[in-house]
């Protein structure tokens, strides 16, 4: 993921919400983070976009607490099966999970945040290999009349996705299906 202002994926990483804790009292001001109330309380909670964390978090107003995508809960899920969880569902709106990760992971203490790059990077192998095996399936697969329940299995598959992985996905499917065509329109001789 490219952190770059113009960068989609960045922005949508971006604006993923940090559960953090407060430091210290904020008068007058706790319409800005979402709060009931005007006033915000040391040791509240608030949540606030994964953009405006490290400025607070290194002017020691707020500790934060690991995101939900990224406890133990989820982590125990990818070390049991990592090509059977839903990354997609994790961050919402099929994010970029990775993305986020990278984002915590940067404002994490040192060996915290190595742990969650390995958790990352790990993941992202073990689903690499199934991602490239279903896309090469089905963009291989000739369009015939049961097209629709092939594209049905192929967008379920999809749908687990996280916003990388799909858009790999599309990537080697639309190869695929490139090969496929150039196999078949070339001339073979049989002998």
């Amino acid at each position: 993921m490219d952190a770059d202002y113009w960068s989609f994926e960045s922005c949508l990483a971006e604006q993923q919400k940090l559960p953090c804790t407060l430091k210290l009292d904020v008068e007058g001001h706790g319409h800005l983070l979402g709060a009931s109330e005007s006033d915000l309380h040391v040791g509240g909670k608030v949540s606030i976009p994964m953009w405006l964390a490290p400025t607070l978090i290194l002017n020691d107003w707020l500790d934060f607490n690991i995101p939900p995508p990224f406890m133990q809960r989820v982590k125990r899920a990818l070390n049991a099966d990592a090509r059977s969880v839903r990354l997609s569902t994790l961050v919402g709106n099929g994010g970029e999970w990775y993305g986020f990760g990278k984002l915590v992971a940067d404002v994490l203490e040192e060996s915290q945040a190595k742990e969650l790059q390995a958790v990352l990077l790990t993941t992202f192998k073990e689903r690499f290999v199934d991602l490239m095996d279903q896309a090469q399936h089905f963009g291989g697969m000739p369009s015939s009349g049961g097209a629709d329940t092939i594209g049905d299995m192929g967008a379920d598959f999809r749908e687990g996705l996280e916003m990388t992985e799909r858009e790999l996905f599309l990537l080697a499917q639309e190869s695929a299906k490139a090969v496929r065509l150039w196999y078949e329109s070339t001339d073979r001789k049989e002998h």
